[in-house]
């Protein structure tokens, strides 16, 4: 199976002193190798208040067209 990688930060803080990135990248990388093929990742510093996040929604849509190749 492909995977993508997600990972989000809430804040810009968060996102210069790696608090929280590297623990979920490291992750998702254990799973997609151990499960299948990590074929892209995509970093976001974004509140998850926010629903109208357009370059969360643009990047899937890359991703999943790059998949369906």
């Amino acid at each position: 199976m492909k995977y993508v990688g997600y990972y989000r930060v809430s804040t810009k803080k968060q996102a210069r002193s790696g608090l929280g990135l590297e623990a979920q990248q490291q992750m998702v990388r254990e799973f997609a190798g151990c499960n299948g093929e990590l074929v892209g990742e995509f970093v976001e510093v974004e509140s998850g208040r926010d629903d109208r996040r357009l370059e969360l929604e643009q990047n899937l849509i890359t991703q999943a067209r790059s998949l369906r190749r």
